[in-house]
């Protein structure tokens, strides 16, 4: 004889939320070619973890949120020589206000690099070079002198300053900042001389105590295989899995 099933105990299914009105859900599916990220959940999102970590911008556009007054500052690479297919170029075509020019900025850089060759030699690079535009501030990291690109060691050093520069100052928050991946007028090479990992670039600004938001470079967005996660320090398991652990 059949045990009757009690209906209070069946497991329950939870009810997916739906995205799109009407059949949008149904209609926009995952292309198989063209550009796309999975971004995996991380935490709890129920419960507020009081530890520091940078929130990652999947699919957010950098310039838009600055010109939109989502931020107060903004962190990004300039040099003394030519900053036209730069992030700060950009920045200032979108920022009328301002009385910062591209020649302005990079005669600045400059003038800069040769006060500091002649008055403070000891000086350890990168320097950090403070931009106000009327709505919002840019703190640049000076490329260093002699070279034509960042490495991850300098990405350090520049943070370990500018986290100095935003500790207890709320008028300069909230906080964004380029990858400096894919860069064209301030790249960024490790000591191998390849392009780094995004993970190498998080660990870097991390670990010199920046708290605050990061903008993947555009050619992150195509990584179909690869599940993302939207804030650093990843979950323990990404090491576990590394190390062979499932």
């Amino acid at each position: 004889m059949a045990t009757p099933v009690n209906p209070d105990k069946l497991p329950t299914v939870p009810k997916l939320t739906k995205i799109y009105e009407g059949d949008g859900d149904r209609l926009v599916e995952v292309p198989v070619s063209g550009q796309k990220v999975t971004i995996l959940p991380s935490g709890d999102p129920r419960t507020a973890e009081a530890t520091r970590h940078i929130r990652v911008m999947w699919g957010q556009h950098l310039l838009d949120d600055v010109v939109e007054g989502h931020y107060r500052t903004l962190i990004c690479g300039v040099n003394d020589s030519d900053n036209m297919r730069g992030i700060l170029g950009e920045i200032l075509k979108l920022v009328p206000t301002s009385q910062w020019t591209l020649s302005s900025a990079t005669s600045y850089a400059k003038v800069f690099r040769t006060a500091v060759s002649v008055h403070a030699k000891e000086d350890r690079e990168p320097y950090i070079l403070k931009f106000d535009l009327d709505r919002i501030l840019v703190l640049a990291l000076l490329r260093p002198n002699g070279r034509d690109h960042f490495t991850l060691e300098d990405i350090y050093r520049g943070f370990r300053t500018i986290s100095q520069m935003l500790d207890g100052r709320a008028d300069r928050r909230p906080v964004a900042s380029i990858s400096f991946l894919g860069a064209k007028s301030n790249r960024l090479l490790d000591h191998n001389g390849q392009e780094p990992s995004s993970e190498a670039v998080l660990k870097a600004m991390y670990d010199a105590g920046y708290q605050g938001d990061f903008y993947p470079p555009v050619s992150a967005w195509d990584s179909p295989r690869t599940g993302v996660f939207a804030r650093y320090p990843f979950p323990a398991g990404v090491d576990r899995m590394r190390e062979g652990s499932s």
